[in-house]
């Protein structure tokens, strides 16, 4: 029997996924694209401030040790060889920056990271004095205040014009990206500011971090990262694929200690054993695959042509739309990025990105907030039980309208009530918000690059509701496909090193991917009623305009709350009393 199954499996391909929250790594066969097992151990977050975000860039390491080997124990158990893993890909949380030193191996601060959670800043805060629009992503979102300084004082000096960066990287000066944390380093950090004097210093993101050290580290570790992970720097020209020397100049940022930068699909070095744990078992493995988190999950969701885009749904939505070969600088307050180059002698992709900065986030407010579900999975249950909101429109703006309204005076609000809603209605709304915001920015992608989306291809931990994602196909009027398979970021990664010139293992043509089962939602509403909910979804933005007139931009201000409308409050103690009449059975 055991034989029977080592014959059936073609050569494997592991995947680092590391994350924010946890690493994990994984094997998948290349022939089926089926996951064959994993390892996940959670990492902690430090926070020495308030908006700062740090992580250990030792306990990152060793949790991907550690995942590696149990992984391995696993597969054993399973009677699965693991001399069969052919190469390894390594998928990554983007802009987190670690210096280190490269003589001895260890980090001289803190892995930097951007704060996780979407806080009361105003959606135009990170963005310098004269600038249009910031970024529909991350940047805008969640404020780092550590180095907010540091860009309001990089702000003053842009020469020329403020498109200074955005032209050469796609991205705008903000606090999200990883230049401004190295800034931050370099000024505040004595450690790294004798490394860099004396040559011991490397700067990289957790790629970087994790090859070198996964190679060799100290010992000839290959110090490197792939064009994904450079683009997110805002030091990488994304024309011309290299490090820019005006950026590096505008950012103080001596080019000795940037790693060199690589396509996402070939061989950067070997796998060492290490000396600190018991992770030799893949000793001289290949490292082939290299992506930032969002760029891998386009590569495993397989959209390689121009027009096709993927929707991660967790906390916010990371939306990435392919293309093609050429950039497309947004209108509406989109990032500019590099989707993915699969080989070294391989074209480069771009994407569009933009994100929703609040979707998972609004049924984790209905369950802490207001109580009317314990876990989020009742979400699901509460709004199949009437299937429709009954015109009650919910917008989240708790901390202002991001792409593409950019309107930093909005505040929540639920509307349409009448004295028959109750929280299934409300629950059924906050569903349909995720979808309406969705449907706003892959709007906005449209008209950016012309190309009309066919479907969405989604993925992340709210694609399991099925209620979700037929309300999404409804009113984007597009079928959504979701892959059997939910590892789509950490199959990106493998697939990736399975791909590279000299592994060879997977193969990356379309006919030869089909192995990846979809579930596909179809519209099931007409083109006319879809167009109506979301006019009528515009109407309740509207309405979620002009709350505040006066800014407060300290988190955790009491005063923020005279920011909030009086109807916030009405709604509120409405569902509230909805959610207390509904559990006691009266009418």
């Amino acid at each position: 029997m055991a034989a029977a199954k080592k014959a059936v499996l073609g050569p494997l391909v592991g995947a680092v996924d590391q994350g924010t929250s946890s690493t994990r790594f994984l094997v998948f066969n290349s022939k089926t694209a089926e996951l064959l097992s994993h390892h996940q151990v959670e990492i902690k977050q430090e926070f020495p401030r308030e908006g700062w975000v740090e992580q250990d860039p030792k306990e990152i390491l060793h949790s991907v040790y550690e995942c590696i080997e149990k992984t391995c124990e696993k597969l054993g158990q399973l009677n699965i060889d693991i001399s069969n893993i052919k190469a390894i890909g390594v998928s990554n949380q983007r802009e987190t920056t670690v210096v280190w030193d490269k003589l001895t191996g260890e980090p001289l601060y803190n892995a930097v990271a951007a704060p996780v959670s979407p806080g009361p800043s105003d959606p135009a805060a990170v963005v310098p004095s004269g600038s249009s629009v910031p970024a529909a992503g991350p940047s805008s979102v969640w404020l780092d205040l550590r180095t907010q300084s540091t860009v309001e004082s990089l702000s003053k000096r842009i020469p020329g014009n403020n498109n200074f960066v955005k032209s050469k990287t796609g991205l705008p000066l903000s606090t999200y990206f990883s230049a401004v944390k190295l800034r931050w380093l370099l000024d505040n950090v004595r450690k790294v500011q004798k490394a860099v004097e004396e040559d011991r210093a490397l700067f990289g993101t957790v790629d970087s971090w994790l090859i070198w050290s996964l190679t060799g580290g100290a010992s000839g570790g290959v110090h490197c990262t792939d064009v994904t992970n450079a683009s997110r720097t805002m030091l990488f020209n994304i024309h011309s694929l290299e490090w820019d020397k005006e950026l590096c100049e505008f950012f103080e940022i001596p080019m000795k200690i940037l790693p060199n930068v690589r396509s996402s699909s070939e061989i950067y070095g070997l796998m060492k054993i290490s000396h600190s744990l018991k992770a030799g078992a893949l000793e001289g493995v290949p490292i082939s695959g290299c992506l930032g988190d969002q760029s891998a999950a386009l590569v495993g969701q397989m959209c390689f042509q121009d027009g096709q885009a993927k929707n991660t749904y967790g906390t916010g939505c990371f939306l990435l739309c392919n293309t093609g070969h050429k950039c497309v600088f947004s209108e509406h307050g989109l990032l500019t990025t590099v989707a993915y180059k699969l080989g070294r002698d391989k074209p480069v992709y771009y994407a569009l990105e933009g994100s929703v900065a609040i979707a998972g986030a609004v049924i984790r407010w209905l369950r802490d907030n207001l109580g009317i579900i314990k876990t989020s999975e009742e979400i699901e249950k509460l709004a199949k039980e009437v299937g429709t909101s009954y015109g009650c429109y919910f917008v989240p703006a708790f901390s202002g309208l991001y792409a593409p309204y950019w309107e930093p005076s909005a505040r929540g609000i639920i509307c349409g009530l009448t004295q028959f809603t109750n929280k299934c209605h409300i629950a059924f709304a906050a569903l349909e918000a995720v979808c309406f915001q969705t449907r706003e920015i892959l709007d906005a992608m449209n008209r950016d690059c012309g190309i009309p989306l066919s479907h969405l291809q989604v993925d992340g931990g709210m694609t399991n509701n099925k209620i979700l994602m037929q309300l999404q196909a409804d009113i984007l009027y597009i079928p959504v496909v979701k892959p059997s398979m939910p590892e789509t970021t950490a199959l990106g990664a493998a697939m990736a090193a399975g791909a590279a010139e000299g592994v060879g293992v997977w193969s990356l043509e379309p006919e030869d991917l089909s192995a990846v089962t979809m579930e596909r939602f179809e519209p099931q509403i007409n083109a006319e009623e879809s167009e109506i909910r979301y006019s009528t979804w515009k109407k309740a933005v509207m309405k979620s305009m002009g709350w505040v007139t006066t800014q407060s931009s300290e988190s955790g201000d009491p005063s923020i709350f005279c920011s909030l409308p009086l109807g916030f409050f009405i709604v509120s103690s409405m569902v509230m009393l909805i959610g207390a009449r509904y559990r006691s059975g009266m009418p």
